[in-house]
């Protein structure tokens, strides 16, 4: 995935209220961007380091930029929760997620389980396949963790995939990982030990488990490949 629409480089002022972001930009203008991520941001949300933010250019916006992505000293890391669907996808069609090749149909927001909308369903003449995109940006002690704030959200996600895989279906949980200084993924049980009980719960059940590194930089973020997880 590229940037179509212009971006900026700045400092990151404060991040507060969940979704807005003081920004400096490099060329002296101070901005509020909109952050599109309801999570803790722990470990990603610290004053002074450079941030990159896309312009919209949507003179209808209240807030015209979003924050796309924060640099820690050692690594860009993609905060914008509304990425990691796009790559998926664009992953699948190019082959990179192995475990999700031969369905030709791939359909977005679609309705399913208890008034929710999976990411991705994918069709085949035999099967159907529901994919849920979860973004992961904590890191501690060499892991990445999901999540960084209880998520009642994922976990209610979690009981609706294992309602299609009691189904028949397959369903399956993408972990992207938009920062690159750790090496294995795993729950955050001490954040949100109720979605960690529950995702050991499902994959024993065959809800399957895929954890994949993306490559993220300015210039384009791109998923990698697939990294060993600890439920």
């Amino acid at each position: 995935m590229k940037f179509t629409n212009p971006v900026y480089y700045g400092i990151l002022k404060q991040r507060y209220k969940r979704f807005l972001a003081d920004i400096m930009l490099d060329d002296g203008r101070e901005i509020t961007a909109h952050c599109a991520n309801s999570g803790s941001m722990k470990t990603c949300d610290t004053p002074g380091w450079k941030v990159l933010v896309s312009d919209s250019q949507n003179p209808k916006r209240k807030l015209a930029c979003t924050l796309e992505m924060i640099h820690n000293g050692t690594c860009w890391i993609g905060i914008n929760t509304q990425t990691p669907n796009k790559l998926v996808k664009e992953a699948i069609e190019e082959g990179i997620i192995k475990e999700l090749q031969g369905f030709p149909q791939i359909l977005t927001e679609q309705k399913y389980g208890t008034n929710s909308r999976i990411d991705l369903l994918l069709k085949n003449e035999r099967e159907l396949c529901y994919v849920e995109v979860k973004n992961v940006t904590l890191v501690e002690d060499n892991y990445f963790l999901f999540p960084d704030s209880v998520t009642e959200r994922g976990l209610k996600h979690l009981h609706d995939l294992i309602e299609m895989k009691k189904q028949g279906h397959r369903a399956v949980m993408v972990f992207v990982i938009q920062r690159s200084d750790a090496h294995i993924f795993k729950p955050a049980e001490k954040i949100d030990p109720a979605y960690a009980r529950k995702l050991r719960e499902v994959y024993k059940m065959g809800v399957e488990v895929l954890p994949y590194l993306a490559d993220v930089s300015p210039d384009e973020i791109k998923i990698s490949h697939k990294i060993d997880f600890e439920l």
